[in-house]
């Protein structure tokens, strides 16, 4: 698994903890009754895992995520011009000709 791959999965992981978390959180009848700071103390997989998603964020995953579809599809419309294309590993790919008669 490579470095991308492990960004994206750590990315959904956190992601689907921190919805979890949330509904957990909002579905808690002691929520209305208390403050919000003793709330998220009540609710520590939300607030651990809220704080990990905040966190990976401002360690810049989301760039590695999507960065790379970005750059290809970029890639893939300066090469239809000249009749070729690219996969999602960077492999150029050649299209036939069009005849011109």
């Amino acid at each position: 698994m490579n470095s991308l791959e492990q960004a994206e999965v750590l990315l959904i992981v956190v992601s689907v903890c921190t919805a979890t978390g949330a509904w957990n959180w909002l579905i808690d009848p002691e929520t209305q009754k208390v403050s919000f700071f003793t709330s998220l103390w009540n609710h520590p997989f939300f607030t651990i895992s809220c704080i990990t998603l905040i966190g990976l964020f401002f360690a810049g995953i989301h760039k590695r995520v999507v960065a790379p579809s970005i750059i290809a599809a970029r890639c893939r419309t300066v090469l239809a011009e000249y009749n070729m294309s690219c996969d999602d590993t960077g492999k150029l790919i050649l299209k036939p000709r069009p005849h011109v008669q």
